[in-house]
């Protein structure tokens, strides 16, 4: 009975190990380590997007815009709003036939949360990733990168990334929020911009006069 029992242990114990390993598949770590060298090498870049969001009943909204990233700066626009990051500090500028509105937050606020600067490298901590089968994105062949988070309360449970086989481009993701929710970024347009100005990523209240400002840092 002994022996049984330490059988059972060690057939638990190497299973275990076989999970942990499984956990951080180094095919997948390939990928992308050479998608982010990919991006680093960029310096920046410019695109266009369409963004998806369906929720758990099936409710979705769909929108396109522009982006616009350089190193942890970045600039997002929408067809309601428009985000600047300048790496210290986050504006979001709402304009409306009504009315101007801008809120001001620090960047370290957003720590934590995906943007369009850092999905390059979140895979570095706080998840576990595995290759899926690879799949035809937007007319081109792409790896299929699974992402699941580590912590239970981490804003987004899970992540696939869509990286292209021959560019090593993101061309776009998915993130699961774990009750339902998908959000969905697809890239179009993809260009290297390294010398796009600090400036570009900065909103300046003082070029729309009467806008209400919230200041929350």
């Amino acid at each position: 009975m002994k022996s049984l029992y330490l059988l059972i242990i060690l057939f638990f114990m190497s299973f275990s190990a076989f999970e942990a390993f499984a956990q951080k598949d180094p095919k997948a770590k390939a990928v992308l380590d050479g998608m982010s060298e990919k991006f680093q090498s960029m310096k920046g870049f410019t695109a266009g997007f369409d963004y998806t969001y369906q929720d758990a009943g099936g409710t979705g909204d769909r929108q396109s815009g522009e982006i616009a990233v350089n190193g942890d700066k970045y600039r997002l626009k929408l067809p309601d709003q428009e985000i600047y990051n300048d790496s210290k500090t986050v504006w979001t500028f709402i304009q409306t036939s009504t009315y101007k509105e801008v809120t001001i937050n620090d960047a370290s606020q957003m720590e934590g949360e995906l943007t369009p600067s850092n999905v390059y490298k979140m895979y570095q901590s706080g998840f576990n990733y595995k290759l899926l089968a690879d799949k035809t994105y937007q007319g081109k062949s792409v790896h299929v990168v699974e992402l699941t988070a580590l912590k239970s309360n981490a804003p987004f449970k899970q992540v696939k990334l869509m990286v292209d086989k021959s560019t090593k481009d993101l061309l776009g993701w998915e993130m699961f929020d774990g009750q339902g929710g998908m959000f969905a970024y697809s890239f179009k347009n993809l260009k290297a911009a390294p010398s796009l100005p600090a400036d570009y990523f900065v909103f300046d209240p003082k070029k729309y006069p009467g806008i209400e400002v919230i200041d929350l840092r």
